[in-house]
């Protein structure tokens, strides 16, 4: 099977068939830095960079454009609130974007380019625009799309411009229809003089939607593979984004691919649902990596549930990962499979893991053949003494990291190795306080004191410590469902 990806624009799931064979150009709808992200915006990223894992493990060469929008009318509101330069209030929130998103796991793109940093190619386009009778300047320093000018607008939602009229809407100054669009911003005195740049048209600031076109174009080219993004994005960015880039005469976006939303209890997240949560918090409640499962384990079209019951299970479920691995290194020592280096490119990975994933990122069903192996894991784990399988051990413990890694949740690599790092102090000193617990149970069952034995044994279960006897003697493992 190749792989198969879904395509909002035609709504239909087919074989991908990148523009340059052996590569892929993406182009992934960054954040707005108004304010600090959200579980929102982790659920769009994580969603595409599993895409972007898949797509590398399928021995594609990807480049990943994600831009940052630095500049917008909330920016400046809200830096003009807080009495900050909007520059800073911006570049402020685009760092804590970098922070978290490098916590839980997110590749950094190709490039990641700023609205601001691309004046020149966005003033280029809208001559174009304006050349080929697609754009107007209103002669006050805006300038605005004509809508009516493109046959195919409304095409990616399958919208016809008579549903998109409403009467009761004030026109702007300046446009000929009010379903125009702009392009460009005239600058107002209001504003920092700061937040405007000279352009042939007068002084102004970039619309939301013509940054996009303008910084896939420069990165990607004029035809390019994919383009991603959260679903409310359909309309209007992304509808408008590719009508001025079809007027333009670009190829534009072969295919669109959008995230599900997130909801928190049942409802979708807002301020004035009182269920918003930020980043920081669902990482400062819950481990990072759980975050992560709990958000990439559903269809990525589909809507993820975010609750203490979704967390819960993504805890229990993340301690299982980690408890088998951690478990099948330490038998296997040196072993480089057993390393936080370990090639898991080079691991065959599970034909059944293979076809869920090249179906439209099946992660749920690809979920299914990493628990299968983890059962096969830890039923070799539970025979460790026997001779002779310290080399099927190997083989399981590869495949279980080799998949985890396409959802970037590998548990002994350098992502993960480094958070259960960071407790590894307190992981030791509690091996050793249990070592001696069970060194005691076993010195008592050797003189038949049964009742010892098992006073000992029971108290570390209340403490949340699993207790498994073995041919080698007995091992602990914390138990995740304490």
């Amino acid at each position: 099977m190749t792989l198969q990806l879904h395509d909002t624009a035609t709504r239909t799931t087919a074989p991908f068939t990148p523009v340059r064979e052996g590569a892929v150009s993406l182009y992934v709808c960054g954040p707005t830095t108004q304010g600090a992200p959200h579980l929102g915006h982790l659920r769009t990223f994580l969603a595409f960079d599993v895409l972007v894992r898949w797509l590398e493990r399928s021995g594609y060469e990807v480049t990943h454009v994600r831009n940052v929008t630095d500049i917008d009318d909330k920016i400046l509101v809200k830096s003009a609130e807080s009495g900050a330069e909007w520059w800073a209030w911006s570049l402020r929130f685009e760092r804590e974007f970098a922070d978290v998103l490098d916590r839980i796991g997110n590749r950094r793109p190709t490039y990641e380019p700023r609205a601001t940093g691309h004046v020149p190619e966005m003033i280029e386009l809208m001559q174009l625009l304006i050349e080929r009778g697609h754009a107007y300047a209103d002669g006050n320093g805006s300038v605005y799309f004509d809508v009516a000018s493109l046959p195919d607008y409304g095409s990616l939602t399958r919208q016809s411009l008579e549903d998109m009229q409403d009467a009761g809407e004030e026109m702007e100054p300046g446009k000929r229809d009010r379903r125009d669009f702009a392009l460009w911003k005239a600058a107002k005195a209001t504003e920092p003089e700061t937040a405007s740049w000279d352009t042939p048209f007068g002084r102004g600031r970039p619309g939301w939607h013509l940054e996009c076109s303008a910084m896939s174009r420069k990165y990607l080219g004029e035809t390019f593979d994919i383009h991603a993004g959260g679903l409310d994005l359909r309309f209007p960015h992304h509808e408008n984004e590719q009508a001025q880039s079809h007027a333009a005469g670009f190829g534009f976006a072969q295919r669109w691919m959008h995230s599900g939303v997130l909801t928190v209890d049942g409802l979708k997240m807002g301020k004035s649902l009182d269920n918003f949560v930020t980043a920081a918090q669902a990482l400062g409640d819950h481990p990072t990596a759980a975050v992560r499962l709990a958000l990439v384990s559903g269809h990525y079209r589909a809507t993820v549930e975010y609750n203490a019951t979704a967390m819960r299970e993504a805890e229990v479920v993340w301690e299982r990962f980690t408890q088998a691995a951690r478990r099948a290194a330490g038998l296997l020592g040196e072993d480089p499979i057993a390393g936080p280096d370990a090639d898991l490119a080079a691991v065959e990975l599970p034909a059944e893991f293979v076809a869920a994933m090249d179906d439209d990122l099946s992660v749920a069903e690809a979920l299914a053949v990493i628990h299968r192996e983890l059962a096969s894991l830890n039923t070799l784990l539970a025979a460790a003494g026997a001779a002779g399988r310290s080399e099927e051990i190997a083989g399981s413990l590869g495949r279980l990291r080799a998949m985890l890694d396409v959802l970037g949740l590998d548990p002994l690599g350098a992502q993960w190795g480094q958070e259960s790092g960071a407790d590894g102090a307190e992981h030791a000193a509690l091996d050793a306080l249990i070592a001696a617990q069970l060194a005691a149970r076993q010195e008592a069952r050797a003189a038949k004191d049964w009742a010892r034995a098992d006073a000992l044994r029971d108290a570390l279960v209340a403490a949340g410590i699993r207790i498994e006897d073995g041919p080698d003697g007995a091992r602990w493992t914390l138990d995740p469902t304490h």
